[in-house]
């Protein structure tokens, strides 16, 4: 693996590093800030004769970061976002086309071209690599050619995909740093000011973030509503605020036990004129029968449509299905992961400070028992009607296809 041998821009990651692992450094949009500074400063300062160099430092910077603090997502988010944007403005600078149009077409191609139109995937979500094969079809093997008529899911699974793949950009980058291998330095160093501008519109995103996922509050809460947060979400917070510009509601917002983090968003919404009640955590399914809609902030965004969140909002979830009650989650695309939940089902993600549940003056009992305080609750994407987020509403179900088209595949393991 290559390692980053400029003393300058180490320094600043080992100082990131530090913070991150002392949790000097917290939060979502904070460490995902901090973040898209540092890979700013690689990028402006670094020394790379090629393009594949520069990312090979980003990606080292990245593994350890991520490494120094794994439960905050959004530093690999960031990382995997700004690789895919240097990749396309490298493209772009070599002027190779990515479209599938462009690409010349063999004879074997035009005879199947009328069977495969209606079986064609896009280029960013199914689209093999060079050179990768189908379980059940080798390179010996022709491929069978088939009209539109026959060409059905069954066939998709014995044949394999269609002949003629979508030119996706994985391949295109491996074509330019092929082609371009013997280009001199000068080549790749001047796509520095357009790749430095394309991190300063990252940075933008995440500065107004709250801002652009707040847009649409008043088309989801409607006057004269009653609707239910828990504990201090930004996101919520800006979102509430929004609506209230349009709209009258209640809010009725759960404390979030031992943190206490609900009195501070109660108190924000009440100072700006949002008929707010602050309930107990025991209280939720009480009057979950009285709530229209159920809104909650998200710490992180799994491939999978599940989802990281304050501990309780797992029983928020539960009480909201049982009564037919909406479950809407505000968060910004940049906590969205490629990572798939497997170790955490029934478990947390991160651990909080133990002495706010049982203090240390209880010295006794502190040596009999394991005191846990769970920091997140995991919510499988079943228990969740929707994703607000500044690229719009989205549905679990697309969480997937999502996670394609902004981070690339290479990137899903720094």
């Amino acid at each position: 693996m290559p390692e980053i041998k400029d003393k300058g821009i180490l320094r600043q990651v080992e100082t990131l590093t530090s913070k991150l692992r002392r949790r000097q450094l917290a939060g979502a949009q904070e460490s995902a800030i901090e973040t898209t500074l540092l890979i700013k400063y690689i990028v402006a300062h670094a020394k790379f004769a090629t393009i594949h160099e520069l990312i090979a430092i980003i990606k080292a910077a990245g593994r350890r970061l991520v490494e120094a603090q794994p439960k905050e997502h959004t530093v690999g988010n960031v990382v995997r976002r700004i690789l895919r944007l240097i990749r396309e403005e490298w493209a772009a600078s070599v002027n190779k086309p990515v479209d599938e149009g462009d690409q010349p077409m063999t004879t074997e191609d035009s005879q199947t071209e009328t069977g495969e139109m209606s079986t064609q995937s896009s280029p960013r979500s199914s689209t093999l690599s060079v050179g990768e094969q189908t379980p059940l079809m080798t390179p010996a093997t022709p491929r069978p050619v088939v009209s539109d008529s026959q060409y059905s899911l069954s066939n998709f699974v014995l044949h394999g995909r269609p002949h003629r793949e979508a030119t996706d950009f994985a391949s295109v980058y491996a074509a330019t740093i092929q082609e371009s291998s013997t280009t001199p330095k000068k080549s790749a160093q001047s796509i520095r000011p357009a790749l430095i501008s394309a991190i300063e519109e990252v940075m933008d995103e995440l500065e107004t973030v709250f801002e652009t996922v707040s847009s649409s509050a008043k088309d989801h809460i409607h006057s004269d509503e009653i609707v239910l947060t828990l504990g201090m979400s930004r996101t919520v917070e800006a979102f509430l605020k929004k609506a209230a510009l349009d709209r009258k509601f209640t809010a009725l917002v759960a404390e979030a036990a031992p943190s206490f983090s609900g009195h501070q968003l109660a108190q924000s919404l009440a100072s700006s004129g949002i008929n707010t009640i602050l309930i107990p955590d025991s209280a939720v399914y009480a009057v979950m029968s009285r709530v229209n809609k159920v809104i909650l902030g998200a710490h992180a965004i799994l491939a999978n449509g599940g989802v990281y969140a304050v501990a309780g909002s797992i029983l928020a979830a539960h009480a909201a299905q049982t009564h037919r009650t909406p479950v809407v989650f505000c968060a910004g695309q940049f906590k969205l992961s490629p990572l798939w939940n497997v170790y955490h089902t029934y478990g947390s993600l991160d651990f909080a400070n133990p002495a706010h549940i049982l203090g240390f003056q209880e010295g006794k009992l502190m040596d009999q028992v394991d005191v846990l305080n769970p920091a997140y609750d995991y919510v499988p994407p079943e228990l969740i009607n929707v994703f607000i987020t500044n690229d719009g509403d989205i549905p679990p179900a697309s969480m997937n296809r999502l996670v394609k088209e902004t981070y690339d595949n290479e990137d899903y393991q720094l």
